[in-house]
């Protein structure tokens, strides 16, 4: 049987932790940035947490992923 395949797409995106979580980037920072307070700017850097009832699906699409909590 070969080997499954981990959905590229989503490995870009989203990073599992230790403790199980996946986390995804803040949208709305791409463009259109000129008239948002720098606070809000600020706010939306790094990662965030994503829902849980998105998180079992997006585990289906790591098939290898080293946690499995």
């Amino acid at each position: 049987m070969p080997k499954m395949k981990t959905n590229k797409a989503a490995a870009r995106r989203f990073k599992i932790t230790a403790t199980g979580k996946v986390l995804r980037k803040q949208s709305g920072t791409r463009h259109i940035n000129e008239w948002m307070a720098p606070k809000v700017k600020r706010n939306l850097r790094g990662w965030t947490e994503l829902d849980k009832d998105v998180k079992q699906h997006i585990l289906e699409m790591f098939p290898y992923r080293k946690y499995l909590r």
